[in-house]
């Protein structure tokens, strides 16, 4: 095969090989030298997320588990800054062990409350991250279900500051609007004075499964009745119940044989004071909860509200109950997990890449393998 390379340009490309070989080393490796950004096209694809939010009593645990175990194979990590601690899951209201049904929780009940360290928003961020990743590499679902939208937020937003609080109540910093995570928002909303009537009960419950013996274990067996007033409060020490709760505790100090509650008029008195404050408090909580959502919602985070409120209506037999009739259950099915269901299969079908197969068909339609919801 005749090549045909004139004299001019042989001589051209010796030149050119020469001055390259002659040319001084680069100040950095190429490894090290700056590169291009690559084409949005080519990035790495957001691992899908979904949130269920809103008030604490709202049900946020329940449908977590209705989705895990009957639609979407999935794994539950914790966003309540109070339950990550170990203890009292009583006053904290975790989630039962037998009603979690096998579905894998992460980030609950696992920081040992007596180091008095304090999970902040960005250490729940990197924690809740690494599970996101490893739950997604397993190719399921990651469930991020809680009450405490501080965590929500530092977890969710692109771009997060750990000194800025976007939730205070002058002069709120902004939020961002960009996502770490491609998010479906649950919010899961009620009327707030059913919500009230509920929580209210909440607590007499509570109080029936040994709410007030966990507390009186916890004072006997921790610093907290030794130390200060003036010592800040951190933690687990947070938790609704356990201020209410220390004047009764600091004043009659461990178990005693020598008289109850009942029996005894002081302590009854004490007593009562501490249960109408963790059920103000406890509603007033709820109230601020709902606030930060709606500033969320406001600066633009798609958040799909689901309503529970004739579902938790049935549910306290209360009057004025979903007249279509049906058991709580139901109603609770009908009113919360169908449209759930279907707000998250919708976002799972965005991409054809996520292909959730379905456990339960419910009432619902399967196609092959897979869930088909008709609308």
């Amino acid at each position: 095969m005749r090549l045909l390379f004139s004299p001019i340009s042989y001589r051209h490309c010796c030149n050119k090989l020469l001055s390259l070989l002659n040319a001084p080393p680069p100040t950095k490796p190429m490894w090290a030298q700056p590169q291009m950004d690559p084409p949005a096209s080519a990035s790495r694809r957001r691992p899908k997320v979904v949130v269920i939010m809103g008030p604490t009593g709202c049900g946020k645990s329940r449908l977590s588990i209705d989705l895990a175990t009957r639609f979407f194979p999935s794994e539950i990590i914790n966003s309540d800054k109070m339950q990550v601690y170990s203890g009292l899951d009583i006053t904290t209201n975790k989630i039962p062990m037998r009603d979690r049904l096998g579905v894998p929780h992460h980030l609950l009940g696992q920081i040992d409350p007596s180091s008095h360290h304090e999970l902040s928003p960005l250490e729940f961020r990197s924690a809740a991250d690494s599970k996101i990743s490893d739950i997604v590499s397993r190719r399921k679902l990651p469930l991020i279900v809680g009450g405490s939208n501080s965590f929500i937020y530092a977890l969710a937003a692109n771009r997060f500051d750990p000194e800025s609080d976007i939730f205070r109540e002058s002069k709120p910093n902004r939020v961002c609007p960009e996502l770490r995570y491609d998010c479906c928002f649950l919010w899961v909303d009620l009327s707030m004075p059913v919500l009230n009537q509920y929580l209210d009960k909440r607590v007499d419950d509570m109080l029936d499964s040994g709410m007030f013996d966990e507390l009186e274990d916890y004072f006997a067996d921790s610093d907290e009745l030794r130390e200060s007033d003036s010592v800040t409060r951190t933690g687990l020490r947070k938790a609704i119940g356990v201020p209410e709760f220390e004047p009764y505790f600091r004043r009659f100090g461990r178990r005693t044989t020598d008289g109850s509650p009942e029996e005894d008029p002081v302590r009854r008195g004490l007593y009562d004071e501490a249960v109408r404050a963790i059920k103000d408090n406890t509603c007033q909580l709820a109230e601020r909860q709902v606030g930060k959502i709606l500033r969320l919602r406001s600066a633009g985070w798609d958040l799909r509200r689901v309503d529970a409120t004739d579902a938790l209506t049935a549910q306290m037999g209360l009057r004025g109950s979903d007249s279509s009739g049906g058991a709580a259950s139901d109603v609770w099915e009908r009113q919360v997990v169908q449209p759930s269901v279907k707000i998250v299969k919708r976002f799972l079908e965005e991409t054809r890449m996520w292909r959730i197969p379905c456990f339960h068909t419910c009432s619902m339609k399967r196609v092959g393998p897979f869930l088909s919801i008709s609308k």
